[in-house]
């Protein structure tokens, strides 16, 4: 069978800022994604997943001030492979798809609990949320435990001291019902009691010079990460409460004279903890789930410029699930020390109304 859908989140933004030169305050009106999917089965055993996307189109960039252009992406396409009939022990999956280091970078982002996953934090360095390679995973013990293994391109640039291979794996236990999928879920809405528990190390060789120009002191990149996801369904509601801490190295190859391109992320260490409750009953025409998240963000720059802290609060209310959802939430950002020239590295404080609709 071939299954063909489109999904959309427009958000409406308000930002005290209107870009990293302008102090004034921008609304603005822009396409968070806009995604078109092909997915099917080639038989009982093998299937693919083909998905383009046109993310951010019409968002007026924090640090450019630039508008985001319509650009149209292959954000996922791969065959996925069942050796063992009846099996969940083994799977294989090869082509361009999700990274598969951070809990949240896993979740579902049409599923989330608020309204969006981290902006950095979840998301590596190199091949930051999709990577093209290969994974065998799988679920044993009746899926109380999986793992994932997957090597993929990471960093590849010219400017890398020698070409490798990136080398990820993850591995979680669920204590309650299990997570089988591949991909996880930000929020279950009560149909599953879910406490999992896990871990993931990511390592690519020689993916940075310390010293660029004088092509010396190649540094090896390691990312790890520990997080717990719980859920459980009462008479009461559903509550909900996640957090990870994440951690990524390249030697501290950030502060000495590496190559331009070297993403600023590459020595960020955080956490986040998220929280939700969704009220039993409807009100009106569907059901409000109140939620907050809070982020701690340090990018370890001599600088001292980037580090931050994040709060957020806000609602989803479903009219239909997923499906059909209004999410409003609010944002407030603290750097550790502000950039006097650059308003994007300074206190501010954002709004975001978001609409979701899946066919």
């Amino acid at each position: 069978y071939v299954q063909l859908n489109y999904y959309f989140q427009i958000w409406g933004q308000y930002r005290s800022f209107r870009y990293s030169k302008d102090s004034g305050s921008l609304w603005d009106i822009f396409f968070r994604r806009n995604r078109l999917n092909l997915s099917g089965q080639y038989n009982d055993r093998i299937g693919f997943y083909f998905q383009v996307d046109a993310p951010f189109e019409g968002q007026v960039n924090k640090f450019t001030g630039e508008r985001t252009p319509s650009k149209l992406d292959v954000l996922d396409a791969y065959v996925s492979i069942d050796p063992i009939a009846e099996s969940d022990a083994v799977h294989f999956i090869i082509g361009k798809f999700k990274q598969t280091l951070t809990r949240e970078n896993l979740e579902a982002c049409l599923e989330p609990l608020t309204i969006d996953r981290g902006e950095v934090l979840p998301y590596t360095p190199f091949g930051p949320s999709r990577d093209i390679g290969g994974a065998i995973w799988g679920n044993l013990f009746n899926g109380k435990f999986q793992y994932r293994f997957m090597i993929s391109k990471g960093r590849t640039e010219s400017v890398t001291p020698k070409s490798s291979l990136r080398f990820t794996t993850r591995v979680h236990v669920s204590l309650l019902d299990p997570e089988t999928d591949y991909g996880y879920k930000g929020t279950y809405l009560g149909t599953r009691k879910v406490l999992t528990l896990g871990a993931g190390f990511d390592y690519q060789p020689d993916v940075a010079y310390a010293n660029y120009p004088a092509r010396s002191e190649p540094k090896n990149y390691k990312g790890w990460t520990v997080d717990a996801f719980f859920e459980y369904p009462t008479s009461t509601g559903v509550y909900t409460l996640s957090g990870a801490y994440i951690r990524y190295d390249v030697g501290d190859a950030i502060n000495m004279n590496p190559d331009p391109t070297l993403p600023i992320s590459s020595q960020l260490k955080g956490y986040y903890i998220k929280g939700g409750y969704l009220y039993p009953k409807k009100i009106g025409f569907g059901f409000l789930q109140p939620f907050f998240r809070y982020e701690r963000d340090n990018y370890g720059l001599k600088s001292g410029f980037y580090s931050n802290k994040q709060y957020s609060a806000g609602f989803n209310y479903y009219i239909n699930g997923q499906s059909l959802k209004i999410t409003f939430q609010a944002d407030r950002i603290k750097y550790d020390k502000e950039d006097p020239t650059n308003f994007a590295l300074q206190n501010y404080t954002q709004y975001t109304l978001g609409f979701q609709m899946l066919f």
